[in-house]
């Protein structure tokens, strides 16, 4: 059994690894394709010499049973909406590709080589992000998938649309001769969701470890007590996620000289005569609460990787071969309800970061919040000048988008195809708009890491030098693309440059 993880996606999705065929692995998948091409020769089996769907009822002539796999790949080709980019397009494709390396769809051996042709020669299909109701799997998707491999559609090379045709004759490729199922079974499974959720994961566990390093860079501007990521207080609270993220915390500040312990305030011997505190006894939530917040973020996530890694090893194909029990079962292993549920998940608590970034910026925003800041960390002259309020503009109007796309699709079931397909996952859709809250929220983060490094520029002289040294690099790994603001001047161009730094960087902590 072929088995990979989201870091071998990483590996060929970003990386452009090569994908290196174990010669066992291809000869099961030519074993399942003996088995199934024997086995089916006196017997009815769906998707071979039967109609589809609610077709299935049909049966197809001996001669017809070639074109029955050519008439499905194109008259499913019905994508609309934006193609998917390289990385994303790429995860489907190792994503369909490890499903059937399991052995267990009867697909041919060229199917197999042909995937691993477009792969290993930066071919990427047009898949589009519209079309699929997430059961009976990813049929729309996917079959443009099948019509890149067959030589017909477009392709991406090079970032340029190009005809598949003129892309496979200058790499030398033969467009893939459908065999048997080979049509049903490149596009009756979920490997187009699952391809997007696996990019989605990755991604998100990148935001996430920026979100730490942001909120702990916030709790060292404002001198923030340290009881708050403590061991001792996120022991008590039994969530393995707050605990990870409270050590986080804790290992980013090492060495800071901002962060304020809470002993100082109770050896103060005054404090019990004074009736009023100049400084907070305790920071407002969404500074003292991360570990609470961003704990059920971190768990989620890996629990939605376990979710997708189960998935890229499975078989989410219909029928399902098994030489080894000389059978053929017809089920609803394409069926996309746990990818749709885990997106709906990661979804959500994508959108409770973002809020949480959004806060976190309208405390620096608000003098009368942080106590320590001007107005909109404004560093020119006060109503000539506007600082950050622009900005926050848009990180307010795009965190209030990721909570209108915060509802759940999983429960959002269709009734389609002749009611043959009278429940559905909707699971693509569900990826789709991760994705989406996922860009929204690298940039809510953007606009927030950019307004931290603006309030470090503001600190008293000499506050700056007692940074921790992980804020400190991560303060100038942002002055590269961003820089301190006095005159105003357009900021869309810094934050997108953020924005591409912050998401396509690799960063742990």
């Amino acid at each position: 059994m072929n088995s990979i993880s989201l870091a071998h996606i990483e590996q060929y999705a970003f990386e452009k690894k090569e994908f290196i065929l174990a010669e066992d692995a291809l000869n099961k998948v030519s074993k399942s394709f003996t088995f199934l091409t024997n086995f089916s020769k006196d017997k009815i089996i769906y998707g071979i010499n039967t109609g589809f769907g609610p077709m299935a009822q049909y049966r197809i002539e001996t001669d017809k049973l070639s074109n029955l796999q050519y008439n499905l790949i194109r008259s499913h080709s019905s994508g609309i909406g934006k193609p998917l980019n390289e990385i994303y397009a790429r995860s489907v494709m190792v994503a369909r590709l490890n499903s059937f390396l399991q052995a267990n769809s009867g697909v041919s051996t060229g199917v197999i080589q042909q995937l691993v042709a477009f792969l290993n020669n930066g071919i990427v299909p047009e898949i589009f992000e519209h079309g699929s109701v997430g059961a009976s799997g990813d049929l729309v998707q996917l079959s443009h998938l099948g019509l890149n491999l067959i030589g017909e559609g477009h392709v991406y090379e090079a970032g340029v649309r190009t005809k598949t045709a003129d892309v496979l004759a200058k790499n030398n490729i033969a467009p893939l001769k459908m065999e048997l199922r080979d049509g049903l079974g490149l596009i009756n499974g979920t490997s187009c969701m699952t391809g997007i959720a696996a990019i989605n994961i990755i991604y998100a566990k990148r935001l996430l470890q920026w979100a730490v390093a942001a909120s702990s860079m916030l709790n060292e501007v404002i001198e923030a007590f340290d009881d708050s990521f403590s061991k001792e207080l996120n022991a008590v609270k039994h969530h393995k996620g707050q605990q990870v993220i409270a050590q986080q915390m804790r290992d980013f500040l090492a060495g800071s000289q901002l962060i304020r312990s809470r002993e100082e305030l109770f050896k103060d011997d005054t404090a019990l005569q004074r009736k009023e505190f100049e400084r907070k006894i305790q920071e407002y939530y969404s500074v003292r609460c991360v570990p609470q917040i961003l704990g059920p973020v971190l768990d989620t996530l890996q629990y939605a990787q376990e979710v997708v890694e189960n998935e890229l090893n499975s078989t989410n194909d219909n029928p399902i071969v098994s030489p080894d029990d000389n059978n053929v079962f017809h089920g609803g292993n394409f069926h996309g309800d746990y990818i749709s549920l885990e997106m709906d998940k990661v979804k959500i608590v994508l959108t409770k970061l973002s809020m949480l970034m959004e806060r976190q910026l309208n405390f620096l925003m608000n003098s009368k919040l942080n106590g320590k800041f001007p107005p909109f960390l404004n560093a020119g002259t006060w109503g000539l000048n506007f600082g950050f309020q622009g900005v926050q503009f848009t990180a307010t109007s795009t965190t209030a988008e990721n909570q209108a796309l915060s509802g759940s699709v999983y429960v959002h079931s269709i009734p389609n195809n002749n009611d043959n397909q009278d429940i559905v996952s909707m699971g693509t859709n569900s990826a789709v708009l991760a994705k989406q809250v996922l860009e929204n929220s690298f940039q809510v983060m953007s606009i927030h890491i950019m307004a931290i490094c603006q309030a470090i520029d503001l600190l008293e002289p000499g506050e700056k030098e007692r940074l921790s040294p992980n804020a400190k690099s991560i303060y100038s790994q942002i002055r590269q693309y961003a820089h301190f603001v006095k005159e105003d001047l357009p900021q869309s161009e810094s934050i997108a440059a953020v924005f591409e730094y912050i998401k396509e960087t690799p960063f742990k902590l």
